[in-house]
């Protein structure tokens, strides 16, 4: 059922300077949000329905962007209302008020090196501030760890092979029973089968259960469709919704994975290694612990279906332009190990 239209104007009334409704057009749509583009008498502003209606959970995310954006870090903080409070609940319904941030996302492949770098050191400042304004003040027992294409509770060390080769199985009888097939589904057969094979051979290689990596407070969701620029300058980090503790290192090496893969399933490396070594100055991380994560992320990818189970568990599509990239990066990577270890930690 379709998610009925925000009130603007009750909401706007709750706001001292936000001006009269002139129109509200959606531009983007997610498992966790809806964002609106505002546009009102006073000025542009970016209206997020927060889905998940966790009070606490997004009252952190605002308090840690307010504070973020006091040491300079380029975020786009919520506009409090009247009363100071952040979020407004209509109907049931949680919304939040930003100014709206004019910019463009760019992925790695728009890049050059030095900018690459400036990517690397802008998530290890985001790392440590977080931690700075975050650290003694919030309860790190509301977090949970979460992989990318929203599956909470996700730790890469504990992905067991024998319930991938479950998943793999059930995956396949849906990718080769769906009719009319099309290239997609002969894709995914292809991928599925090849993956099974990739795990039976590096079973053995599945990170140790008690190597427990340092954790930190983290985005949680960095990727270039929640980093804007303007001109070759960041301009907001967007999206906090995933604000949680995790391992930092881990959120770094997914965040290059997303950046710097290109359309056949391969890494920039050289990129890589230059927003890595500028992550691991700006973080305080040391070789080891980007080695460590590269290790556990890679096996994380080797077990990870998420945009398969969107598509024929969920019957989601909206991942399935994701999958070539996604699935062909798999293999590479576990063929280029050692290649792609020492572009993040060398």
């Amino acid at each position: 059922m379709p998610l009925p239209d925000p009130p603007v104007g009750g909401l706007l009334r709750r706001y001292a300077n936000a001006g009269e409704p002139v129109r509200c057009e959606p531009v983007a749509e997610g498992l966790l949000n809806r964002g609106f583009r505002l546009v009102t008498t006073r000025g542009h502003f970016f209206l997020k329905h927060h889905l998940d209606g966790d009070r606490t959970a997004i009252r952190r995310q605002h308090r840690a962007t307010a504070r973020l954006g006091a040491l300079g870090l380029p975020v786009a903080p919520p506009v409090p209302a009247a009363d100071g409070d952040t979020v407004a609940v209509l109907d049931g319904n949680h919304y939040a008020l930003h100014p709206w941030v004019e910019g463009r996302h760019r992925g790695g492949a728009q890049l050059t090196a030095v900018e690459s770098r400036r990517l690397g050191a802008l998530l290890g400042v985001v790392h440590t501030c977080l931690e700075q304004v975050m650290g003694a003040q919030e309860d790190r027992r509301h977090t949970v760890r979460q992989q990318p294409g929203g599956d909470p509770g996700c730790d890469p060390g504990r992905a067991d092979p024998r319930q991938t080769f479950a998943l793999i199985d059930e995956l396949l009888v849906r990718a080769r029973g769906r009719r009319p097939r099309d290239s997609f589904d002969e894709l995914a057969e292809h991928r599925l089968r090849e993956r099974r094979t990739l795990l039976e051979l590096h079973a053995h290689r599945r990170p140790e259960a008690g190597a427990e990596p340092a954790t930190g407070w983290v985005h949680g969701d960095f990727h270039p469709l929640n980093l804007l620029y303007r001109g070759a300058e960041p301009a907001a980090i967007v999206d906090w919704d995933r604000l949680g503790v995790q391992p930092r290192a881990e959120e770094a090496v997914r965040a290059a994975v997303i950046f710097f893969v290109r359309p056949v399933g391969e890494l920039e490396l050289p990129k890589v290694r230059a927003y890595a070594r500028a992550y691991r100055r700006a973080a305080g991380a040391c070789a080891a612990e980007l080695a460590a994560a590269v290790h556990r992320v890679w096996w994380e990818r080797l077990n990870d279906f998420w945009i398969l189970r969107w598509r024929y568990q969920l019957h989601d599509r909206r991942a399935d332009p994701q999958f070539p990239a996604a699935s062909a990066l798999a293999v590479w990577w576990t063929r280029e190990y050692e290649a792609v270890r020492e572009a993040f930690a060398g």
